[in-house]
């Protein structure tokens, strides 16, 4: 299938020379943690599973607030996660920035993260950050259900995400299996429904031979171009395309599921710091801003994804965000990565 070529860079750029106008060029002091002594050299590694497009125009600001270079490497959430996995203590990374909290769960629970101080975590609701302040969370995205509103209402839409292995759905279907987002979907199927049912529904999304796409952006395309009916993705890709196209020009239309629905989550993004830059005042520094209210309010009008912190408001146009969260879900939960993985394995998915 062909995918969606983002062209929002030269937007993004100029909101980046905006937001950077308002920003002080005097680095802010770091939060420093309890029996750490904090180093600085003015550069640390990043491993970003978000891609280029979306976080390399903030990235710029930071470095022109700060002075400090941050050496990127841009990967699949869950490829760096497996990466970091193996790379252990030996990691050149100091910080990980993360698409989804599975992949960060999974770290955390490796005991590869450094704990980081209240004053960053304390920033972030609880529910949307970790428990044991070993990564923070930065931004929320909803799962839903894009559909073909040429030929679909939004009452004909499926309420739960379970009616898609239903044989009326077969070839009509799309999804991205190699895609975090949808990893931790199913890692949120099992530990709200069990394994079994996890397992029986994706023998049942098999058996509809559903169409396979690399992300979410390309089936937000395909459904647009009515090559499928249907699929799932995170809201926000929806919103970017039709603050482009405007929203009476959308084919492609989104449903929520039902609230308590495996498919209804709100997953979010995060950073960590590494244990190997346990004492990286630069790489601190930078998970600082990603919860600071310019940065936050740059993710609310550049990629329209639910902000944290206080006093940044959502995007317009989006349900409240309380509405949408599944309260017998524990983003802490999402960090059995592999186990999910390898059921995908076995129906042949990844």
């Amino acid at each position: 299938m062909r995918r969606t070529r983002n062209t929002r860079l030269i937007a993004l750029t100029a909101t980046a020379a905006i937001l950077l106008a308002g920003c002080s060029t005097t680095p802010a002091d770091s939060p420093e943690p309890a029996g750490d002594e904090l180093v600085s050299d003015g550069t640390f590694t990043l491993y970003s599973g978000r891609s280029e497009t979306l976080v390399q125009p903030l990235i710029d600001i930071f470095e022109q607030q700060t002075g400090i270079t941050v050496d990127v490497r841009y990967g699949n959430t869950a490829e760096l996660g497996a990466l970091l996995l193996e790379e252990g203590e030996r990691t050149p990374a100091h910080a990980f920035l993360s698409q989804d909290a599975g992949a960060l769960g999974a770290l955390a629970n490796a005991g590869l993260f450094a704990p980081l101080p209240a004053e960053i975590t304390d920033r972030v609701p609880a529910g949307f950050t970790s428990t044991d302040d070993s990564w923070v969370g930065v931004t929320g995205r909803a799962r839903v259900i894009v559909y073909d509103g040429d030929e679909f209402t939004p009452e004909e839409m499926p309420a739960s995400v379970d009616a898609f292995t239903d044989p009326e759905w077969s070839g009509r279907f799309g999804i991205a299996p190699t895609n975090a987002s949808f990893q931790s979907f199913i890692t949120a199927y099992r530990v709200l429904n069990g394994e079994a049912a996890a397992d029986e529904w994706l023998a049942g999304i098999v058996a509809n031979d559903p169409q396979l796409f690399e992300n979410n952006g390309a089936i937000l395309t395909a459904v647009g171009e009515g090559v499928i009916d249907a699929g799932l993705i995170n809201h926000y890709y929806w919103f970017r395309q039709a603050a482009e196209a405007g929203e009476a020009n959308m084919r492609a239309q989104l449903a929520y599921p039902a609230a308590g629905d495996a498919g209804s989550i709100v997953n979010v993004t995060g950073a960590g710091l590494l244990s190997a830059g346990a004492t990286d005042a630069d790489a601190l520094e930078f998970i600082e801003f990603l919860v600071s209210a310019d940065a936050q309010k740059y993710f609310v009008e550049e990629t329209f994804e639910y902000p944290f912190v206080a006093g940044v408001d959502a995007p317009e146009g989006l349900p409240a965000l309380e509405s949408l969260v599944n309260p017998d879900l524990d983003l802490a939960d999402l960090e059995s990565l592999e186990a999910t993985q390898a059921l995908l394995a076995k129906h042949g998915l990844i």
